[in-house]
Formats: structure tokens, C-alpha cells, sequence
């Protein structure tokens, strides 16, 4: 039996949708950054139960949830797997030098 891996794209704002305000608010919480700051490391995108972080396996599928429904972050799914990765291009054609400024930032 062949099996045909297949990937799909969980729902997201288009670019012209991506607000700055929800942008904001969603890099407002300092886990949420820890993602983002993961994540601008690895261009290609982490499995989401790969990030490590200090919150319980469900907080950190709401910060996901969170910052993929503000544009911030684009998830897939690979099987079973869902890799989160950083939505840079659409964020640095919308919201110049943002991104770099939030990544530059002391933590």
C-alpha cells in the first residue's frame, strides 16, 4: 500500500489581512517572543512539540494559534506534525525593520 505524504496549510490571515495591532498585541506576551525568537533561527520551521518551552503542551498550542491567526507565524501539517515557521517575508513587506527591532531587543 503507498502511502502519499501530504501537507496542509492550517488557516491564516492573507498578507494584506495581517494587521500591525494584532502583531503587536500577539508579540505582547514573553512566551509568544520566545517562539518568534526560536523560530527566526530556523527558516525551514520547528515541529511544534520541538519547541522547548515553559508552559504546558495546551498554552503552547494557544500561543501557536495566537500568533499563526495574527500573521506573525504560517503552520503546516506533515502527518502528524505540525511545523510552525515565521512569516519574515510578509512581515518585513508590510512592517519594515519590525521583526529585526523585536529580534534585536534585549530579552
Amino acid at each position: 500500500m503507498n502511502t502519499v505524504s501530504t501537507s496542509k496549510q492550517l488557516p491564516q490571515p492573507d498578507r494584506g489581512e495581517i494587521r500591525v495591532d494584532a502583531v503587536l498585541q500577539a508579540l505582547g506576551e514573553p512566551v509568544r517572543l520566545l517562539i518568534v525568537r526560536a523560530l527566526a533561527d530556523v527558516p525551514e520551521g520547528i515541529a511544534c512539540g520541538e519547541l522547548d518551552l515553559p508552559v504546558t503542551a495546551s498554552t503552547r498550542a494557544h500561543h501557536l494559534r495566537t500568533l499563526r491567526e495574527s500573521g506573525v507565524l504560517t503552520t503546516r501539517t506533515e502527518g502528524t506534525r505540525r511545523i510552525s515557521s515565521l512569516r519574515r517575508e510578509d512581515l518585513d513587506a508590510l512592517y519594515p525593520g519590525l521583526l529585526d527591532g523585536i529580534l534585536a531587543a534585549k530579552q
